[in-house]
């Protein structure tokens, strides 16, 4: 029987999923016995599997990123979890230079089947420190898989499938995602390696292409399209790296049109990249106009709510750009 989850929840269906029946799956990081850090996506899991496996350690992103890499290269299958990416730059060189390219530098021999979780959590005039979605920096590097769900199910399924992969993982979960709610069947695994973009509303006279909370503002601007008689097909990444264009391209050649929102910077992010991809693909004649793109501007966040207001893209400026682009 099908089961009510909201985003955070099903994280949580995963997080238990994995435990009970991985006994190499533990979990590391700041912060994971509190709410405050990580919301409804693990509570109680310290209690229900014990703390050797639910280790909340001190502030210490390097180290515990460090000591789950050399625990995945032991046959472990940790996840860390860091609950502000920002700070997860501090363990840079553990993700980049060691989890990314173990397997390419011995030949597959070795792969640190690592999943670290990193949490976008902006708003609120939180300032430029503690707002960034970086999933454009951990896209551009070959040996690392970059997950960025945008659904309930994924939140769920998609955590599972990256932490029994045999790569390491990097996993972008949205705050502003948190109360998404939906009904799940019961789980299923998935191999990640054949995760694709996934089209979530079918549409006929223009192509939009989002990830993550994106893919939300996506939806609802679909919503208000649609009553204005525009009929938009929206494609869900879920992927970012490796990035498999086919189902973008597909689409675009039919509608003609395509838009890609973006919660990242402007300048070299996804948006780009995607645009870049389609128009490798498709012939010249193929656009009736030039692709746009939503995305943030080229600033740090502000520590202004009215400043974020318009920092940030809306369910209007994605149906003015629609009309725009029709029009």
């Amino acid at each position: 029987m099908d089961n009510k989850y909201n985003y955070g929840t099903a994280m949580l269906a995963a997080f238990e999923y994995l435990l009970a029946n991985y006994p190499e799956v533990f979990v590391i990081g700041q912060g994971l016995w509190s709410p405050w850090y990580v919301g409804n996506s693990m509570t109680n899991l310290e209690k229900k599997f014990g703390t050797a496996r639910v280790i909340d350690t001190p502030v210490s992103e390097s180290a515990c990123t460090g000591a789950a890499v050399g625990a995945a290269l032991a046959g472990m299958k940790p996840i860390v979890v860091h609950p502000r990416i920002d700070f997860m730059l501090y363990a840079m060189d553990a993700i980049v230079n060691q989890a990314a390219k173990w397997s390419h530098m011995f030949g597959g021999q070795a792969s640190p089947a690592v999943t670290i979780r990193g949490i976008i959590n902006r708003g609120g005039e939180q300032g430029a420190q503690h707002s960034q979605a970086l999933q454009a920096w951990f896209a551009h590097i070959p040996g690392l898989r970059v997950v960025m769900p945008a659904t309930v199910a994924d939140a769920r399924d998609l955590l599972i499938s990256s932490v029994l992969s045999p790569d390491p993982v990097l996993f972008i979960d949205d705050r502003w995602l948190y109360d998404l709610e939906d009904t799940l069947p019961p789980i299923v695994e998935h191999n990640l390696a054949l995760a694709r973009p996934q089209c979530l509303q079918a549409g006929h006279d223009l192509t939009i292409v989002a990830s993550g909370y994106s893919t939300r503002l996506a939806l609802n601007a679909g919503q208000k399209l649609t009553g204005q008689g525009i009929s938009a097909e929206i494609i869900d990444l879920r992927v970012l790296n490796p990035f498999y264009p086919e189902l973008i391209v597909e689409s675009v050649e039919r509608t003609k049109h395509l838009l890609v929102i973006d919660g990242g910077w402007r300048t070299c992010g996804v948006a780009g990249e995607v645009i870049a991809s389609v128009v490798e693909r498709v012939s010249t004649s193929c656009f009736k106009k030039p692709p746009i793109r939503i995305t943030l501007p080229d600033a740090p966040a502000p520590t202004s709510k009215v400043l974020e207001n318009a920092y940030y893209p809306t369910v209007d400026l994605i149906v003015n750009c629609v009309n725009k682009l029709m029009h």
